[in-house]
């Protein structure tokens, strides 16, 4: 009897473990990661989120970007490989050198780090 009930304890807890972690509240972006995150607004989504240019080609999702091994490239997913494609563009993707300093630019990562909360 101990047993059975030991036992479906363990089976209720593996059951809900998932549904309970993703309950859990995430933690605030830093200063840094919310600046990332108003210039990823800004100047990423419309493309990488929206689609609002109708491009035949959609742009890749970027809330995992440095979850993967990889950039959609083939790239290595690091910073060094993200902030060259974002400052020289890479096919349909434009140059955004110029139009991030080193700050913008690290806080831009910063917030791509955070899986895009």
């Amino acid at each position: 009897m101990i047993f059975h009930r030991a036992l479906s304890a363990l089976i209720i807890s593996a059951i809900l473990a998932p549904t309970l972690t993703g309950c859990r509240k995430t933690q605030p972006l830093t200063p840094q990661e919310a600046e990332g995150k108003h210039l990823y607004d800004g100047r990423c989504a419309h493309c990488h989120e929206d689609n609002d240019l109708a491009l035949k080609k959609v742009p890749p999702n970027l809330h995992t970007v440095f979850e993967r091994a990889t950039l959609p490239s083939g790239a290595p997913a690091t910073d060094a490989d993200v902030r060259r494609v974002v400052l020289a563009g890479k096919g349909m993707m434009p140059a955004f050198n110029g139009r991030f300093d080193d700050a913008q630019m690290s806080a831009l990562l910063a917030y791509l780090h955070t899986g895009l909360r």
